[in-house]
């Protein structure tokens, strides 16, 4: 049996009392949510009545309950997957303290103690958060003057000195994902490598039958070869590198294990349908993704609720070592600190990441469809927006 037990002022489930407060409730109840604790996550979906409980010891799949009650600010009910029972209680406002607790037949509870996470977070300063939306304004304009593109972006403030504030404009945009897509795939094989079924050093054959065209190293270099995991994921990320990433799916078990991750943090705009440059769009599959949910995952990072630290900064650093340079990069002042990573079609463009100015960090996604060219030259303005409105840097001012 699990129960996810809420904030003050909840309610006994089953015998189990209730927790104490953990803090603050700030902002309404969301929706969906999940608990971010240090070996999973267990997601709720008040909307579609839904629960999923994904962790280093496995996963539930997304389970109905069509009896979920719902009231005070919390979700609460009892599910049965594979022969187990979880009973749970799970706020439903972001940056609330909760725990899991986990209870097992013959073994002493298990408790997870973690942060409920919503998208967007609410604010963990209002007061500050206001000083931001004067940028939306300013988004909105050039996402209109794109008369040849449409366009989706989305900010989000990782400093604090605009109380982790999150705009944007078109935030549910959703064009094809193209290489934004690896994301979520290193976020995945991270993952795994912090629940210890997965090492960096493996080594992995690389033949021909692997190689892909568009983007990427691997291709050029002699094949077949064996390729640790680790130089496979930095190639996806530092060259965008096709190859590594199919291999990548290939080792990771395929698609389902990360639209697993996709699900469980309840990014409903997001998919992995097809590998990269095997003409899926030929067959009707397209992989899929939006601003919002880019930030999602990349705050989720930042703030180790999906990774652990020391994932989490490989991870950054795999992308401040980005080799394609042409978007944000081309239009920030030199030498300004950037983990990004872009995505190219010849009807896409986008670039995603963190700007890293020293106590002004910002969290950006900016996604385009229409002409390549002219997509770029949207995304290069909009990062321009967003750096003018920062002193100094491309943080939020």
């Amino acid at each position: 049996m699990l129960a996810l037990l809420g904030t003050s002022g909840s309610t006994p489930v089953d015998g189990i009392g209730p927790a104490p407060a953990w803090g603050p409730v700030r902002g309404p109840a969301s929706a969906a949510a999940w608990l971010a604790f240090p070996s999973g996550v267990f997601s709720v979906d008040t909307a579609a009545r839904t629960v999923r409980y994904r962790a280093c010891d496995g996963d539930t799949g997304r389970i109905a309950d069509p009896g979920m009650r719902v009231a005070g600010g919390s979700a609460s009910g009892r599910v049965t997957a594979a022969g187990k029972t979880y009973t749970y209680r799970a706020p439903l406002v972001g940056r609330t303290r909760g725990f899991v607790e986990v209870v097992r037949p013959r073994q002493q509870p298990h408790r997870l103690v973690g942060e409920v996470v919503t998208d967007p977070q609410p604010p963990t300063d209002p007061a500050a958060g206001r000083r931001l939306p004067p940028l939306t304004r300013q988004l909105a304009q050039v996402v209109a003057a794109a008369t040849n593109n449409r366009a989706g972006v989305t900010v989000r403030d990782l400093s604090g000195r605009y109380g982790n504030q999150q705009i944007a404009v078109n935030g549910t945009f959703r064009p094809k994902a193209a290489s934004v897509i690896k994301l979520w795939i290193l976020v995945e094989l991270l993952r795994r490598v912090d629940c210890g079924q997965l090492s960096l050093d493996r080594e992995v054959r690389v033949t021909r039958a692997d190689v892909v065209g568009g983007a990427g190293k691997l291709k050029s270099e002699p094949i077949p070869q064996l390729v640790t995991t680790h130089r496979l994921a930095e190639y996806m990320i530092e060259y965008s590198d096709n190859t590594a990433a199919n291999v990548l799916i290939d080792q990771l078990g395929g698609f389902a294990p990360v639209n697993a991750l996709i699900d469980s943090m309840n990014q409903r705009d997001t998919v992995l349908a097809h590998k990269l440059f095997d003409g899926g769009a030929d067959r009707g599959e397209e992989n899929y993704t939006s601003p919002d949910d880019v930030i999602s995952l990349l705050g989720a990072v930042w703030d180790a609720r999906i990774l652990t630290e020391p994932s989490r900064d490989l991870m950054i650093g795999f992308m401040r070592n980005q080799t394609r340079n042409s978007k944000i990069p081309a239009a920030l002042p030199p030498g300004t600190p950037l983990a990004h990573k872009t995505g190219d079609d010849t009807d896409a463009s986008h670039d995603v990441g963190y700007c890293l100015t020293p106590g002004a960090e910002t969290a950006v996604a900016f996604l385009t469809t229409g002409p390549f060219r002219s997509g770029s030259e949207t995304v290069r303005q909009l990062a321009r927006t967003v750096s003018d409105h920062v002193t100094p840097g491309c943080g939020p001012g």
